[in-house]
């Protein structure tokens, strides 16, 4: 079973504590976390993916499909980060940004990257500068060269927010569907409501 268990996970800053969490979020599922700025939504995405700062105090377990990843750097737990920010490496064409991705490099590499576009609606743009995309485009490659990293979880800090407020519904859909066609338990957390109710999963309110 591919599931996210998170077991008495207590983040602290200075002495105070923002949050207390045991949450289990199961394969293909979307768990929500909602919350107001400064209650740690963020830093517990930080925790999961094994960079939280050193200034925090921070206590629990994080169990990946029953393999215990508490601390471990995200390439090594094999955890995958969607940010509000497509992050796209601007030296490279969307060709290249897929193929930093790829974990699998076999010899049909470009064939892969055709299909990949293809399922995100962005068929023929291989070669095209990111600089060149629209946010919405930008935001669907991002997604794409994630879950071609073959990621076993996956973290979403606001990934919707910077879109523009037509584009994120069919954002939304495209990045769920996407997640749980492919089975992996899911960890957002947002201040839109609205993101919540499209991931269909429960929600926690800190």
């Amino acid at each position: 079973m591919r599931d996210l268990q998170l077991t008495a996970v207590r983040l602290s800053l200075g002495g105070r504590v923002l949050l207390e969490l045991d949450a289990s979020v199961n394969a293909g599922e979307v768990l929500t976390i909602m919350g107001p700025s400064g209650s740690g939504k963020s830093s517990l995405l930080a925790f999961v993916a094994g960079f939280l700062p050193s200034a925090f105090t921070a206590t629990g377990t994080v169990r990946l499909a029953g393999q215990d990843i508490t601390g471990l750097p995200a390439e090594r737990s094999g955890v995958g980060l969607l940010f509000q920010d497509p992050l796209l490496f601007p030296h490279l064409s969307v060709a290249g940004n897929l193929r930093f991705g790829l974990k699998d490099h076999h010899a049909d590499v470009d064939a892969s990257i055709d299909e990949a576009l293809q399922q995100i609606g962005l068929a023929g743009y291989a070669r095209r500068d990111p600089a060149t995309l629209s946010g919405g485009q930008k935001a669907r490659v991002a997604l794409m060269r994630l879950l071609l990293s073959k990621p076993r979880a996956v973290l979403l800090d606001e990934p919707f927010s910077k879109l523009d407020a037509g584009l994120r519904h069919e954002m939304r859909e495209l990045v769920f569907g996407h997640l749980r066609a492919s089975g992996l338990p899911t960890l957002l957390v947002t201040h839109d409501e609205a993101d919540a109710l499209d991931a269909g999963g429960p929600v926690i309110v800190l």
